[in-house]
Formats: C-alpha cells, structure tokens, sequence
C-alpha cells in the first residue's frame, strides 16, 4: 500500500475515534501530507544526505555517473530548475543546486552588492538554504496539486484507466527536493563561529558544506588575487567544526567538501606550529620562500627566523606582515592540502583552478589518488574563465603540438568573431560539450557546477527585453520573446497565478469550507485565457 493510502487509512481510523471530526475528509489529510512531506530543514539534511552518498558510491563504480548543478540566488531560480530538470528529463538523478557564497554577497546582503570577500552577513546563507527549500516544497505541492485535480476528474468521469494512471502517478512521486551544496566560504571567523554558522545551514535543510582554506578575514573570489591560505592545523579545526555540527544534528552522513585555493594563493598569513620535522606543520613552512641565515648580522631587526632542513631561514614577510610561497609550488601545496582534508575528514575536495583544463586537473588529481585512491572532485565550472578562448587555445596547442598548419589563427586574438565558423572554433566548441564527461572520467570530477550562471542569465535577458519593450517594438517584445516562449515551450509560469500557489489556495479553501468557499479561480480569472 502506497503512503498516501496509509495515510488515507490512517486518518479514516483516527477520525472514528474522534468525537465531531465529520467534516474531515481523510484524503484530504493524506493529500495535505503528501503536498508537505518535509517537515524540518534537518528532515530535508538527511534525505539528501543520504541521496549524496549513494551518488558517490555510484561514482566510484562508474564514473559516467557524475552530478551536476548550477548555482541559484533566490527561491523561485532554484524552483524554476528543478522544475524545468523533471519536465525535460523526466527525472532529479543526480541533479543538484548549489549556494553560492559569491552571489549571496553580491545579491543577497543588505549592505547592497558585495564583492566576493566573506563581509556579507553569515546568516544570509542559511536563510537562503530555508528559501531554496521553501520554494522546491512547494513545487510539490504544485505539482501534486494537478495531480489531485486530474484524479478528481477521471473519478467524476468515471474514467477508470485514467484514474489509475494518475494514483501510479501519485504513490510513485519524485519529490523536487534535491541536495544543495554551500558555500560556507571559509567559516566566517574562527572554528566556533564555523561551527556555529554550520549548525544553522544544517537546520535550514543543508546536506553538504563547502569550506576553503583561506583566512577567513581575507577571503578573497577564488579567481580574484590576492588570496591569503591557512596552515593545516587551522583548516582542519574548521573541518572538525562541520563534523560535530553534523554529528550533533543527527546528519550523521552529511557531506563536507574541502576546497583548496593553494593553486593560485601565493601568501600566508601564518607560519604552521611545527613539533618534528616532516610533520604537516613543518611541509606547510617548506614550501615558504625564505633567505638563508649565515651569520647573525643576517638577522635585522623584527625578522622572523626558521630553522629548516638545518638550516636558519628568514621567511620572507611583507609590509602586510603576510609571509610569500615559493613561485611555483601551488601544485605541490594543493596536493598536499587535499591528501591531508581528506585523511581529516572531509569527503570531497574542490580544487579552485585558473582555467578549465582536464590535463591539469587529472595531473593533481592522480597525485591524490596515490595516496587516497578513491579521491573525489567538486569542480567550479565557473563563469570567470572565458570558455571559449580557454578551448580555441587548447585546440591551437593540440594542433600546434601535432604539427598541423594553424598560420591562419592568431593566438592572442581567438576570441575574435571572425573565427566563430572555422574549423577551429568548432573543434574548441565540441571539447567544451566534453569538459564534463571527460573531466569525469579521467580527473575524478563527481560534481560539476557552475557558480553563478542565474546571475548572468537574469541580466542577459533583462538587457534582451528592456531593449525591445522600451524601443520600437514595444509590447511585442514581451509577448513574442517572452509570453508566447512560455506557451510554445510550456513553462508553467506562463499561468503565474497557479504557479505563486492561487489553485492550491482554492483547493484548500474548499477543503475547509465546502461549498462556501470563495475561490480565486472563477470564470473572471484571465489566467483562463492560457
């Protein structure tokens, strides 16, 4: 028996016991329940950690299975996607939403548009994770509501087969609530404030925490300069912090990805307390670009002194007080960052690159994997590279490699427009298609997303619109490029009224009032005209 027939059962029993519960009808209870399956955003947290771990045991089994999504800065962005996944796929497998810190800052904050640095205010994320939810639940009941009106009608038609059709439908639905990765930037202030904040994004339904190594009162964009990482120690605090907060939640499988921006961090604010050599303090410092001291005239005043393979060092500090890395050790820091988050308790990691390029993402990815085989990537398909001159370079290099004649191409000037039908741009064009599935299956990507892609594709088509509706064509702007878009491609907010909850309003209202009901749904009501 489906749970929307136990809970049919369940009602019909318990309102027999009751004395002047008449009134209640216990389908309506069952289909109160099946529109709110979700009580608590902790509810939500272990569903869809749950749904994570299988997704990554998935993987590892078969790395074609990868996930993906796309980063949503209000509710109604993140409704739309998962609806618009389930109308065109048929299915939410191993599709996602992702939290961007990015946008939150510069979308979210009531100190208005903010860069990329942590100055937001922290409880902005988890009111957002409570908002994304809030919006996908009630897609559920949006969609159950038709649901529930189709079976109305096949009952009153006495259409048996239809009626049938449509309960399968019910017993077997796919709810739109799907994991949320977020961003957790890099705890906002010290492990407590870290686990703080942790605790209230767990709550509000989240399943998987991201947490960068970066210093947290100089977090920076990760493809912005500037960025400033921690020692070990420091970072893995933060990890434990998630841990407990999970733990303490009853998330016990709940998810935290380890994102490393050593790749392009060419400072630190710390030196790393190291007790022996080769310890992970003492590999942190290694990597430090320092002076040799030969004698103690070397030494000038307020300088800070290592000792290093043997060797007094001075590590090289600037005006800011910030100590530099060696030019070209971020490879070897990131693979030494990552091996040791998840030897510490992180599940995935998150290399932040400087370009989409599988070679180089599997080259440190098999590194890891020397030492944790079964190492799994998130990656940022992020909006800040420039997609199509990162590929036509790519092909230009390949070709150049293989000795084939690119005389005609000017490397420094691909992204030209006059090279958008040559052979090259659509070669460039089909390895962008294939980023994905290759990026899985030869660099260990479980999880493609792209950070920020609703910020740029509200704007896109707010300049599309803005530019016809206030210029010559006028209304036709909207109905042509919008509203008859809507109809022919069966976006259901065309019917904005349904869509913002007004059918599901009537229902319930007949529910508690019967035939005395005052419904918004009448003859009068111009969304009949769609």
């Amino acid at each position: 028996m489906s749970q929307y027939n136990q809970d049919i059962e369940a009602i019909k029993a318990l309102r027999e016991k009751m004395t002047g519960w008449d009134a209640i009808n216990p389908e309506y209870v069952a289909r109160m329940r099946a529109q709110n399956r979700f009580k608590t955003g902790l509810d939500i947290a272990k569903y869809n950690a749950a749904i994570m771990r299988q997704d990554m045991a998935e993987y590892d089994k078969d790395h074609s299975q990868y996930t993906q999504s796309l980063g949503c800065w209000h509710g109604f962005v993140g409704q739309q996607k998962i609806i618009s996944i389930k109308k065109h796929f048929g299915t939410t497998n191993k599709k996602y939403l992702y939290l961007s810190g990015w946008m939150v800052a510069a979308l979210r904050s009531e100190f208005g548009p903010l860069p990329d640095q942590s100055m937001h205010e922290k409880t902005s994320v988890p009111a957002l994770i409570e908002e994304l939810y809030t919006f996908l639940k009630q897609a559920d009941a949006w969609e159950l509501n038709h649901l529930f009106r189709d079976l109305d009608a096949a009952r009153e038609a006495g259409d048996s087969a239809k009626e049938k059709e449509v309960q399968d439908k019910i017993d077997n639905f796919e709810t739109h609530v799907v994991p949320i990765i977020a961003d957790i930037d890099a705890g906002f202030g010290n492990e407590e404030a870290t686990y703080l904040l942790a605790k209230k994004m767990i709550e509000a339904g989240a399943c998987a925490l991201q947490i960068e190594n970066q210093v947290s009162d100089a977090k920076q964009c990760g493809h912005q300069a500037g960025k400033v990482t921690c020692p070990h120690d420091e970072f893995m605090a933060k990890i434990n912090a998630c841990r407990y907060a999970f733990l303490e939640m009853g998330v016990e499988d709940g998810v935290i990805v380890a994102r490393t921006d050593s790749l392009g961090a060419g400072l630190t604010q710390k030196l790393a307390v190291t007790k022996e050599p080769g310890d992970i303090g003492d590999k942190y410092n290694s990597f430090l670009a320092c002076d040799p001291i030969e004698k103690p005239e070397d030494i000038d005043n307020g300088d800070v002194v290592i000792k290093r393979d043997g060797q007094l060092m001075r590590p090289r500090r600037l005006p800011s007080g910030l100590f530099e890395f060696q030019e070209g050790t971020g490879e070897d820091r990131v693979v030494l960052d990552c091996v040791n988050s998840l030897k510490n308790g992180a599940d995935l990691l998150w290399i932040e690159t400087e370009k989409p390029h599988v070679g180089q993402i599997a080259g440190m990815v098999n590194r890891i994997k020397e030492e944790v085989p079964d190492a799994k990537l998130v990656y940022n398909n992020s909006p800040s590279f420039n997609w199509t001159l990162n590929f036509r370079q790519q092909v230009f290099d390949a070709w150049k490699e293989e000795g084939k004649d690119v005389s005609e191409y000017d490397y420094n000037d691909l992204m030209n427009a006059k090279y958008d039908g040559s052979e090259l741009a659509k070669v460039a064009d089909q390895w962008t298609a294939e980023f994905q599935r290759r990026g899985s299956a030869e660099a260990g990507i479980f999880h493609h997303l792209i950070t920020l892609p609703t910020y740029h594709t509200v704007a896109l088509s707010t300049d599309e619109l803005a530019k016809g509706y206030f210029g010559e064509p006028g209304m036709l702007a909207y109905v042509d490029g919008v509203q008859r878009q809507e109809i022919r491609k069966g976006i259901a907010t065309v019917k904005h009224q349904d869509m913002a909850g007004s059918n599901i309003g009537d229902d319930h209202k007949e529910y508690f009032s019967k035939d005395n009901a005052l419904k918004a749904g009448g003859k009068d009501n111009t969304m009949n005209q769609f």
